[in-house]
């Protein structure tokens, strides 16, 4: 049982980095611009130089949304671990960690809300890329969704001995 609990400890720790590092980096769209490589992510454009997303109108309550249930992920993941090392010195044996995978489900559920929105609004890229494909940030989002809702599961069904 220790080492089951230390597992999804450090896949708990894992998916709060990715998370970070998801939320965080500008690599969400990467294509080229006048033959050199240009990247996006939910704060910044990157050519050269970092500078403000360019984002139309119709397209800005999408990304502060996108940007704000990231963040929350990252609070809900960050609340979950704390609450499972709380709950591993404090609950009684035989006692489930209802909580702790209460919280990591609502982590998956923001990062579901969020990249579901970043994929529906922008995956065709920003007008300025052309060949415009998915970076590696994008791609760690959905690893963190799959993640946390397999941590959820386990920590709802697993048992203190």
């Amino acid at each position: 049982m220790l080492v089951l609990l230390a597992g999804i400890f450090v896949v708990h720790i894992a998916t709060v980095i990715m998370l970070f590092v998801s939320t965080i980096s500008n690599v969400w769209m990467v294509g080229t611009s006048n033959l050199r490589p240009i990247s996006s992510g939910l704060w910044l454009l990157c050519n050269e130089t970092c500078d403000q997303l360019p984002v139309s109108s119709d397209d800005e309550a999408s990304l502060k949304t996108v940007q704000a249930f990231m963040v929350l992920s990252i609070i809900f993941s960050v609340i979950a671990l704390v609450m499972f090392i709380v709950q591993l010195f404090t609950l009684e044996k035989g006692q489930r960690f209802y909580i702790t995978g209460a919280i990591m489900l609502v982590c998956w559920l923001c990062i579901l809300i969020g990249v579901s929105i970043y994929t529906a609004r922008f995956t065709g890229g920003i007008a300025v890329f052309s060949n415009p494909h998915h970076g590696y940030c994008f791609i760690l989002a959905w690893i963190c969704f799959c993640f946390s809702f397999i941590i959820g599961i386990l920590y709802l069904v697993l048992r203190k001995k």
